[in-house]
């Protein structure tokens, strides 16, 4: 028996509404995966993506154990920063040259992470003999840095060093090759995650830099 007129229509309708649907289907944004950062491993400084589900996860360089004074007197070791995002720095208070920009830059990151407590910055002083406890806390004053949020640490130039160069390799691959009797001079600032990995390296003075490590902590919030 042949189909009615009615019922072709109803069949059309029909196959009309699930083509919709499955076009529909087929159209949806396609679900993002969410923003991670690199890891750095290395003073050449190659962007790794490892997940913790990769055998290298647990391989990841880690900065080493260091224990400092700030401009207030108070120890700042490396567990004083453990679940700590922060922004670590190389200076001297009497630069002349690349240090007042990079100084001036941070602080604008000093400012717009002023309620976070989850951010911090570490600017070493690469002539701790100058840089006593009481010039840091001058160079405080007169900069507008916040001791609580913004630690200048003092202490023992060979350390200091050692960890600038093998541990943030603040100077690249050329740090690796020079010792502690060559002078530690850089503009690089690296962003430290809260277990005290390496997940970026900017230039201090250039505030385009100062924009992108502004996202880059952003992106670092969100990770658990």
């Amino acid at each position: 028996m042949g189909l009615s007129v009615d019922m072709i229509v109803c069949r059309l309708l029909k196959n009309s509404i699930w083509l919709g649907v499955v076009l529909l289907l087929s159209c949806e944004k396609p679900k993002e995966t969410p923003e991670t950062l690199p890891f750095y491993n290395s003073a050449t400084f190659d962007a790794e993506w490892i997940t913790e589900d990769q055998p290298n996860y647990k391989a990841i360089h880690t900065i080493a154990p260091f224990s400092f004074t700030d401009q207030s007197g108070q120890i700042i070791t490396n567990d004083s920063l453990t679940g700590k995002i922060y922004v670590a720095n190389f200076f001297y208070s009497i630069c002349p040259s690349i240090c007042p920009k990079m100084m001036r830059n941070l602080k604008t990151l000093q400012d717009t992470f002023r309620l976070d407590n989850r951010i911090k910055l570490v600017s070493f002083s690469v002539m701790p003999w100058a840089d006593s406890v009481g010039r840091l806390k001058q160079y405080g004053i007169e900069n507008n840095i916040n001791s609580k949020q913004w630690h200048l640490l003092t202490g023992n130039k060979d350390k200091i060093y050692t960890l600038g160069r093998q541990s943030f390799f603040a100077e690249k691959t050329l740090g690796i090759q020079k010792n502690n009797t060559d002078f530690l001079h850089t503009e690089s600032m690296l962003l430290i995650d809260k277990k005290a990995r390496i997940r970026g390296v900017y230039n201090a003075t250039q505030k385009v830099d100062i924009e992108r490590i502004t996202e880059d902590i952003s992106v670092l919030l969100k990770e658990r």
